[in-house]
Parts: structure tokens; sequence; C-alpha cells
């Protein structure tokens, strides 16, 4: 395989947290030439090249592709890939990493996942889908709270809402139908029964016939300490998730990612990429929450520091089907990422905050920071997002991870930056059960 293409030249597209990770640990192959990143943060130059070339230009990535011999391109974000951007490469003889546009839909579609999980009989939460606001109000007269209700597009990981009476939720539909908070992502729901349970997340590399799961990691969306709050993108991470054992590991693969795999070929459909199982565990069974399309973030940022096997060649074997053979070796311990956001997110909040302290973080050893929304003005890094910077240590004990996380956080300081002092908590209760 790689004695056929040579060292590589691979272009990373995506601009956050989860680019900045992926960009980091192929910079650090030692199959890798040369490293593109597009379009980037104010991380960008320390690590790859940057065309600046927008997600959106298909065109124009296609062209810079060519024009620098690029062997693969890694797509980051869902919105691509949800539009095509795989199919239009592989049309032009290019190779990527990342599902066509029809395998896409797992996460382009909510309706689409769950008619798919349904069919394949992978567990989760019963559901009904609505095409406009009075049947699915009408719905909600039905059922008892609490109830989620979400958007069946993309929705930049905040589609979802949990509402706790029928009152909360009726406003959520028409947040979604009339006020379109979403655009037209949103003016198809699916309303489903609340599943209770510890959340977590399983990445799993899939080269349209084999599958090979990495270690677990457990995302924080809403907002606040303990869980309350909106929810946003993703507020931090562990990883591996104490949740997720061996037993219920091996369910995950057999109930729910070949179940899947198998469902989708005989539509038709070859997967190739990442599959992103979000799940909620409750009495050691797994149910699936939502299945996406690429790499988890803030989840990336949590499990690539413990990967010993090289990023690049991982990624190029899963895009030529040639994952058979494989071998995921991983470093033992744990590892924890907290999300420095800015004031005010998933609402409004003020861009421009120049950030000071990251070298201090990046001089620690066993410690990473990944840049989410930042941008360099005047040679200074400045605030450009919501999610604005993922801090993340590493340590033998998921307690020694914590603490060398928020160590790394307290060295870190912008105008009204926001973070949650509780990343992690789920997890130390389980082990101390």
């Amino acid at each position: 395989m790689l004695e056929e293409v040579g060292v590589l030249k691979i272009l990373v597209i995506g601009s956050g947290g989860r680019e900045h990770a992926l960009a980091y640990f192929l910079s650090r192959s030692s199959v890798v030439d040369r490293l593109y990143w597009t379009p980037g943060n104010a991380a960008t130059e320390q690590i790859a090249e940057n065309p600046g070339i927008p997600v959106d230009d298909f065109e124009g990535l296609l062209k810079f592709a060519k024009k620098e011999d690029i062997n693969l391109t890694v797509v980051g974000p869902e919105l691509p890939l949800v539009k095509g951007l795989t199919d239009y490469f592989e049309e032009n003889g290019l190779l990527v990493f990342g599902p066509k546009a029809e395998a896409a839909m797992i996460e382009g579609s909510k309706i689409f996942a769950k008619k798919l999980m349904e069919e394949a009989s992978i567990p989760t939460a019963k559901y009904e889908s609505f095409l406009n606001f009075e049947e699915a109000s009408r719905y909600l007269d039905k059922i008892d709270p609490p109830i989620v209700v979400k958007a069946d597009g993309l929705a930049a990981g905040k589609g979802v809402t949990i509402c706790y009476s029928r009152e909360e939720a009726k406003q959520t539909l028409h947040n979604y139908f009339i006020e379109k908070i979403f655009g037209e992502s949103g003016t198809r729901v699916v309303i489903e029964e609340y599943l209770s349970g510890e959340e977590a997340t399983v990445l799993a590399l899939c080269d349209g016939e084999v599958i090979l799961p990495m270690i677990s990691s457990q995302d924080h969306k809403p907002v606040f300490d303990n869980d309350k709050g909106p929810n946003t993108g993703g507020m931090g991470a562990i990883a591996p998730a104490p949740v997720v054992t061996d037993s219920v590991m091996m369910k995950v693969m057999n109930r729910i990612m070949y179940p899947l795999l198998n469902k989708l070929k005989t539509k038709g459909i070859t997967y190739r990429g990442i599959i992103y199982a979000g799940l909620m565990i409750a009495d050691g069974e797994p149910y699936v929450v939502e299945f996406n399309c690429r790499f988890g973030d803030p989840e990336t940022e949590v499990v690539l520091p413990l990967l010993k096997s090289d990023l690049a060649e991982l990624l190029l074997s899963t895009s030529l089907g040639e994952l058979s053979g494989a071998d995921l070796a991983w470093e033992d311990g744990y590892a924890c990422d907290v999300v420095i956001a800015s004031g005010g997110y998933p609402g409004k909040y003020e861009k421009g905050k120049v950030i000071e302290g990251i070298e201090k973080v990046e001089r620690n050893p066993d410690s990473y920071v990944f840049h989410a929304g930042t941008k360099k003005v005047d040679n200074k890094v400045v605030t450009s997002g919501g999610r604005v910077l993922n801090i993340v240590g590493k340590g033998k004990t998921l307690k020694e991870a914590i603490d060398k996380a928020y160590k790394n956080v307290s060295l870190v300081q912008f105008e009204n930056m926001h973070y949650r002092k509780d990343i992690g908590f789920r997890g130390l209760k389980h082990l101390n059960n």
C-alpha cells in the first residue's frame, strides 16, 4: 500500500479543534511528506501549509489538490461530506478519507438514520418523524415528558433539545418550524422518547467491510456544570470512558456497528471513513442516540493523544479499503479535554479577544492545546468562535489526566472566557463505585 503511494501529501479540510488534532498527529507521521490544512486557524502555520480555501469551495479545493498532487484528503466537518465532496473528488480521481454523500446521510438526516436503525434492529429510542408543526404538536399530547426533539438536518451539534414539559416541547417545535432557528434543517423533526443512562461515544474506522473501533470517549454537551443549560457542540471529553467496558464494546460492535454496515450494504451503499456512534449506556446495554459521519469534536482531541499507531497509515488504509490486518495500538492511561469557550456561547458572544498563556501549556509534558475558534491578528492569537480552545492533559489515571487538564486551563486567559469545571465527573464516579 504505502510502497505504491510513497511518502504522502495530505490535505486536511476544516478549521476547528478536531481538524487541529488530526493535522497535529498527521504532521508527526513518518510517512507524511507535505501537510496542508485549510481554511485552518491560528495554529495552522505551526504544523501545516495553509492555502486558505473555504470548506464549501469544492472547485477550489479540487484544483489545489490536483495541482499539489495530494495523495489523501482528510475531511473534518460533516457539511462538505453531506454535500458530496468525497463524490466530487473521487469522480476526479482523488482519494478522500470520509464517506460519500449517500453514506453521510447517517448524519445528514436524523429520519434516514432512525429508519435505518429500525430496519437493522439497532437498539435506539422509540420515535416518530414529522414534516409540519401542527402534526408534531398534536403528537406531544400522546406522550409523556421528558421529550427529545431533534432537527432532521445538520445543526452544528445543537439541533437536539431535551424538553421536560409539553409546553417546552411545543415551544421547541415553534422555534424549529416557525422561527426556523436551524433554517431548513429544522423543518423536519424527529420526536423521541427520552433515554436515561450514561452517554458515551465510540469512533470506528470503517473501510466498507472491516470496522476497527477506537477507544471510547465521553463528551459533556450542556454548557454549565452538572449538565445544566443548553446543549453545545461539546464542552469537554475524557477517554477512555469507564462506562464502556469490554462487554459494552462487544455489544456496540455486534449490535450496532456491523448491523449498520450490513444494512447500508443491502442498500448498495459503501461506507468508508469514521462511524461515530453516540450512545446511551443503560445497565450495561448500549443504545444509539445518534450516528455521525466524521470524527467527533471534542472526542477526537482526547482519543488521538492516546493512539500509538500511525494515524496517516490508518486513514490511508481505510480510504483504500485495506483495513484488514491493520491494528490499533493504544497508550495506557487517560486523557481529558476541557473546552474553553467565549462567554455567552452557545448564544451570542464577542470575538477578537486576545488569548494569553497558550505557549505555557504547550511546554508542559503530556499536554496539548488544540485551537477551535481562533485566528491571528497583528501576530496575536484572538478568539473567533464560540468554542475557542481545547486544553488536554494525559495521565496514568483519569484523575491525573483531569487534574493536568485543569492545571493547564489555569495558565490560559482571555476576556469573558468560560469553561466547565466538572469535566470527567461521571467517569470518576463510575470508577469509584
